[in-house]
């Protein structure tokens, strides 16, 4: 079967009348009961493994490789194993496939990285994932079926992100935290234009060629140019706090209270919604590690760490792959 041309997260106008309907009536009561599974599961990722800096050492890199896996299954393969299973069962299969997968890509991730930390690997190749899956629109692969189009597209971006690391970071010229934060801050554009705004404006370009190139081209520009506002460990931490906010407000609340408005305005206020969110978490989560005792040298790698690995993490599974079980309405 061959996949759609994109996710649904990221179609414009995607919601039916109906699912905007159904969108503005059970917002946010849906949103605000998913974080009850959300912000369990984020908690524990974040300091569950002995505290917040041996959590980030320790659970961090399964984490980060996990998630080109969550995006494969969330969105190229529709849920697909656990699919087969009945609901409930099919997010615990799918999660338990991301676990394990998430560890033996770790550990090849730290064969390529060598004696670095191989989180820059791990961001670099699933922001090429979400490149492809996002921004590219799943193209060229999208006719190749839903399968073997998820896995093409997961083991060519492993291989670009591979190859990338090696001539840029395991070579000497450039930097792995200057590494990380270009493609995390290119995450961050990511998930403004096409989760937040759904493609807008790109969306509106008709011919394929020209809107994937504006596209590609517009995104790369603004994720370059954010990373000339700080240091990168800095950028690093305030991008993973954009990623987060997206997620928070478009995903698991559904873009609410926007979503009652006209496209204009209620763009316009989830904007403004995901730009407070990420001031007010870019803001607590660096208090909250000072208080938890978190090295100095080490509280904007945890910060990322509880944003981009353990929060997003778990807003996507809840919502993309367990599908708010167990509660939907």
């Amino acid at each position: 079967m061959a996949v759609v041309s994109r996710p649904a997260v990221s179609a414009p106008d995607a919601l039916s009348p109906a699912a905007l309907a159904d969108a503005r009536r059970a917002q946010p009561r849906r949103g605000l009961a998913g974080l009850v599974f959300v912000l369990p599961v984020a908690g524990f990722l974040a300091a569950g493994a002995g505290g917040p800096a041996q959590s980030a050492a320790l659970l961090g890199p399964v984490v980060a490789f996990a998630l080109p896996l969550v995006a494969m299954i969330a969105f190229w393969w529709d849920d697909w194993p656990g699919s087969l299973a009945r609901p409930g069962w099919s997010g615990l299969y799918d999660t338990l496939l991301v676990a394990a997968g998430g560890l033996v890509l770790s550990l090849l991730g730290r064969a390529v990285a060598g004696a670095a930390t191989p989180l820059p690997l791990a961001g670099g190749i699933f922001t090429v994932m979400l490149q492809l899956t996002l921004v590219c629109e799943r193209w060229p692969l999208a006719g190749a079926g839903r399968i073997r189009s998820g896995l093409a597209a997961l083991a060519g971006c492993w291989a670009a992100g591979a190859v990338a690391y090696l001539l840029l970071v395991r070579s000497g010229a450039v930097p792995g935290e200057a590494y990380g934060a270009w493609f995390t801050a290119l995450g961050a554009w990511q998930m403004v234009c096409y989760v937040a705004l759904r493609g807008w404006p790109f969306a509106r370009i008709r011919r394929r060629a020209v809107r994937l190139v504006t596209a590609n081209v517009a995104v790369v520009a603004c994720g370059s140019v954010s990373c000339l506002i700080a240091e990168p460990g800095r950028v690093t931490a305030i991008a993973a706090a954009v990623v987060a906010s997206v997620l928070l407000v478009s995903m698991q609340f559904e873009a609410w209270p926007a979503v009652r408005l006209g496209p204009l305005p209620g763009r316009s206020l989830a904007l403004v919604i995901v730009a407070v969110l990420a001031v007010s978490l870019s803001w607590l989560l660096p208090l909250l590690a000072r208080v938890a005792g978190v090295p100095e040298s080490e509280v904007d790698g945890w910060v990322t760490h509880a944003l981009l690995n353990a929060l997003s993490l778990a807003v996507i599974l809840h919502v993309a792959v367990w599908r708010r079980w167990p509660r939907r309405a």
